[in-house]
């Protein structure tokens, strides 16, 4: 069970100088993270601020172009800086903003940071092309790269003080991670194909005719594409359903910010299920205002009250079975 800290240390100026760094960082790169983390209180804001400057770093490092005995060495000083970080090693006069940020953040709120390790240990699989066979292999990868920020994030937003089934929270927001990062290879099976990537299973590609790759913007001959695409939005939408069931443990701001991000990726998933092929033509994103709506409703609380009165009937729906 986690609880958020209520009053969280006051910071310096040099902490006030790093946080507005990493809130930069943000806010240049952060597409939809952004909006959802737009929502919340300052103190938590700045730390959701903080731990994505550090995974934004990390993924970089995976993502560039340097050979990958470079990129391995960056990846393992990046964990030495994260040692660093847990041991309360790093001073607020340190060179480096974003491990002053997290360092003051993990003082002010229960961060596990051992999450960051695995997101290093995600990113390793990339640089060493690992491939995956079946789902369960790949949600080893979705868990360290999308469900252990999940998890980090919990450590931020707390759990709503009264809340039943807070014990799961943790399950739930490593769900939701696994919901997005689905939705993300989904959207990006085109880019990733280019970049010498395939996250999505040998087995699945094997049952729908995909295992010829995506190197173009039609499906391979004579396979089933749509049905590729169907079947994994279905496998994302029960993640999804799963997830949203940390919504009601959250506050309010809390429960926006998730809703928020949760949702533009779920707009997404319904844009794909609609054109399946508009992956392999190019980039499939939501418009500005659309995801403004999306943050709107999160604030509203409208997906979380809808989570709640769901969820009691689906409890005695599995009693009954």
């Amino acid at each position: 069970m986690i609880r958020t800290v209520e009053s969280p240390p006051p910071a310096s100026a040099p902490v006030l100088a790093a946080y507005s760094y990493c809130e930069a960082v943000t806010g240049q790169q952060a597409r939809n993270f952004a909006y959802g983390i737009r929502l919340l209180p300052t103190p938590k804001r700045r730390a959701m601020s903080a731990l994505y400057a550090f995974s934004r770093r990390v993924d970089d490092i995976g993502d560039g172009a340097l050979a990958a005995d470079v990129k391995i060495a960056r990846l393992e000083d990046t964990r030495t800086l994260l040692d660093r970080v847990r041991a309360g090693k790093v001073e607020e006069d340190d060179t480096d903003p974003v491990a002053v940020a997290l360092s003051h953040a993990a003082s002010a709120f229960p961060i596990p940071l051992g999450g960051l390790d695995e997101l290093i240990d995600g990113v390793l699989m990339d640089v060493r092309g690992e491939t995956y066979e079946t789902w369960d292999d790949l949600k080893v990868y979705c868990r360290c790269v999308a469900g252990a920020i999940g998890r980090l994030s919990l450590g931020v937003f707390g759990t709503e003080a009264g809340a039943r089934g807070t014990e799961r929270a943790a399950e739930y927001a490593d769900t939701l991670g696994l919901a997005l990062q689905l939705t993300n290879i989904l959207r990006d099976v085109r880019e990733d194909a280019e970049g010498g990537r395939t996250y999505l299973p040998s087995d699945d590609l094997a049952k729908f005719g995909c295992s010829a790759g995506f190197d173009g913007p039609t499906p391979p001959e004579g396979s089933d594409f749509t049905g590729l695409v169907h079947f994994e939005v279905r496998r994302a939408r029960a993640l999804f359903a799963e997830g949203y069931r940390l919504l009601p443990l959250l506050d309010r701001r809390s429960g926006a910010c998730v809703a928020a991000m949760a949702g533009i990726y779920r707009r997404l998933l319904d844009r794909i299920e609609r054109d399946p092929e508009a992956v392999l033509r190019g980039r499939v994103s939501l418009p500005g205002r659309e995801k403004a709506y999306v943050a709107v409703r999160g604030l509203s609380g409208l997906d979380t009250r809808h989570v709640s009165r769901r969820s009691p009937v689906r409890q005695t729906a599995r009693r009954r079975t």
